[in-house]
């Protein structure tokens, strides 16, 4: 367990020591960090997953308390899904910033769209590149393609939590991301409408900012019922 984890679970408050009862802060810390605890392993994972290296996973992991502690708790919906992105996003910015010192430069379109994606935390600052990546996602994928791929690679769903959410079997939402990325490296170019475009990345973009999910589910699901229509 995290060094500063377990202290926050572990160590007696002055109003412990002295006898006092702890105040409300004190409960809440307690909480964020049981939240936390039970979610690490997990955590761990999605960090492993991304950077290929036990140390550095760890130390995302320990970014990722920290930025749970400095959170505003109390307007999280969903508290697994925001620790969720944000590793994979202190992740993802790791392999980015790696990218940048010993690649040379190039347009953010000669890589997979995923990594502006997953890179939720530049989402508000760097719309423009979201709404790139959405485009492209939009010209190349169908829409059960793309519902599968946002919500797997974008926010970390588990591939149960996709096959529910799209009525498939996991089995199916797994093949759905895996051609994703196929078609994601071939030329086609499908027709897109500004409307649809807009409306995807408002859902993204809530989503990211807020953890707010319900909106981004139900286009996605929307645009895949009429796909299949």
């Amino acid at each position: 367990m995290d060094t500063h984890v377990s202290e926050a679970l572990t160590a007696p408050t002055h109003r412990e020591r002295s006898g006092a009862l702890p105040t409300p802060r004190d409960i809440d810390l307690a909480e964020a960090a049981g939240t936390f605890v039970a979610l690490r392993p997990r955590l761990l994972r999605i960090a492993y997953r991304v950077l290929g290296d036990a140390a550095e996973a760890e130390d995302i992991v320990q970014e990722a308390w920290l930025r749970w502690q400095r959170a505003d708790r109390r307007e999280v919906d969903n508290p697994p899904a925001f620790l969720a992105t944000a590793t994979h996003r202190l992740a993802i910015n790791v392999v980015q910033s790696a990218r940048t010192r010993h690649e040379t430069a190039g347009t953010p379109w000669q890589e997979d769209p995923v990594d502006a994606l997953v890179d939720l935390e530049t989402t508000a600052e760097r719309t423009s590149e979201v709404e790139l990546a959405l485009r492209v996602l939009l010209e190349r994928l169908s829409p059960a393609e793309r519902a599968a791929f946002v919500l797997r690679k974008g926010f970390d769903y588990p591939y149960g939590k996709v096959a529910t959410i799209l009525h498939i079997s996991a089995a199916n939402a797994r093949q759905l991301v895996s051609r994703a990325h196929a078609h994601l490296d071939a030329s086609r170019r499908l027709p897109v409408s500004l409307d649809a475009h807009r409306r995807l990345v408002r859902a993204f973009v809530t989503a990211a900012r807020a953890g707010e999910f319900a909106q981004l589910e139900s286009l996605l699901t929307a645009d895949t019922r009429a796909g299949a229509a």
